[in-house]
């Protein structure tokens, strides 16, 4: 049984606990990097060819702006074989109610049938939002797994082993 972990992830301005901070790792970086250390899993960080601003205020307004024109953004490099991975930890901060749209440009490149996703999501409150059920209408036959909503980075290894283990 082979993972990979796959995310999208922004440094820079974000918003934490109500105030705007500089982070230096992003939060689902953050995360992926903790999966990584407990799965052994193979990490692959999406990034767009044109990245969002690193001022938060403008990267909110393009992200907007992307949801609105339902963007498929293009992406710098892709995994070099997916065929290999039988589950898909697929990370993500919470983007207007959703994945950022490069989230979606990766998981429309692939033929994913029958491989199990595990979608964890970074938020300041507004949880998965729609992002576990968009999953599942592009990856309509694959085995979505319910989400783990993060509010920041703020989890322990112990809770992330027991939702690797759900």
């Amino acid at each position: 049984m082979s993972s990979i972990i796959v995310y999208f992830s922004r440094k820079g301005n974000n918003y934490v606990n109500g105030t705007i901070k500089n982070l230096t790792t992003g939060n689902a970086e953050v995360i992926a990097n903790m999966l990584q250390e407990l799965t052994n899993a193979d990490i692959f960080k999406i990034e767009p060819v044109i990245p969002y601003s690193s001022d938060y205020s403008e990267c909110i307004e393009e992200a907007k702006e992307d949801k609105r024109h339902n963007a498929r953004p293009e992406l710098k490099s892709y995994p070099e074989n997916m065929d290999k991975y039988d589950t898909i930890y697929l990370g993500y901060p919470n983007y207007w109610g959703t994945m950022p749209m490069a989230v979606f440009t990766f998981l429309e490149k692939y033929n994913l049938s029958g491989k199990t996703i595990k979608p964890f999501c970074t938020h300041e409150g507004s949880g998965m939002g729609s992002s576990e059920s968009d999953i599942k209408s592009v990856c309509n036959n694959s085995d979505v797994k319910q989400g783990l909503p993060v509010h920041g980075a703020n989890i322990t290894k112990a809770q992330l082993e027991k939702w690797i283990n759900l």
